[in-house]
């Protein structure tokens, strides 16, 4: 303790207990704001990576050893459908992080259902987009450039896929358990991890899409 703090602390002993108790009262951080801020410490080391991704892609973006481009291999129309479905998942995610805290369970069901459709039908498009590259002969051992793209977009795919899988448990375990504080712990860190993929992707759209069709 500081000199200066010593000089704004009362010197009546009444007032001192009362500022004690107030201290003792406020206590350390709930058990929610810690489970929060560890899985954000999580998070931030999942941005490295991709990060590190990115920057493997465009070193490599111009590296496709004589075969395809992404301005002949990109359709954007998909992918943009693929980016309004992440979004609007981020959405009806909200929505259900809204019903939980009103604990209306039959929102929170609807709501976590739309999110499970549309992060399904984005991983269907990313799926047959795949498809399409290695019909093409442009799978991931045609170039560098390929390789890159196929370990970045389906690295996401990867954590898309888990978020689905997290998804259910988040719903079996209400369903089964109810709105008790660990289970909203848990659905605070989920929520957090598919608003961090929707983040992700929108950097995954500049960096990969939009720059990989000026080649």
């Amino acid at each position: 303790m500081s000199v200066a703090d010593v000089a704004v602390l009362p010197h009546d002993p009444y007032q001192l207990r009362r500022a004690a108790n107030e201290l003792e009262e406020a206590g350390p951080a709930s058990k929610r704001i810690i489970a929060g801020y560890g899985f954000w410490l999580f998070l931030l080391s999942d941005i490295v990576m991709f990060s590190a991704f990115f920057a493997a892609y465009a070193v490599l973006l111009g590296a496709n050893a004589g075969g395809p481009t992404g301005s002949q291999i990109f359709d954007l129309r998909n992918t943009a459908v693929e980016t309004a479905c992440l979004l609007t998942s981020s959405f009806t995610c909200g929505m259900a992080s809204v019903a939980v805290d009103a604990r209306k369970r039959g929102w929170f069901y609807a709501a976590m259902t739309g999110t499970f459709l549309l992060g399904g039908y984005f991983l269907v498009l990313e799926a047959r987009e795949f498809a399409s590259l290695v019909a093409q002969g442009a799978g991931p051992t045609r170039s560098a450039f390929l390789s890159a793209f196929f370990t970045v977009v389906g690295c996401h795919g990867l954590h898309v896929t888990a978020g689905l899988l997290w998804l259910l448990t988040m719903m079996a375990q209400i369903f089964a358990k109810g709105l008790r504080a660990d289970i909203l712990r848990r659905f605070l860190c989920f929520s957090l991890f598919w608003h961090a993929l929707d983040i992700i992707w929108v950097a995954l759209f500049t960096v990969v899409y939009l720059f990989g069709i000026q080649q």
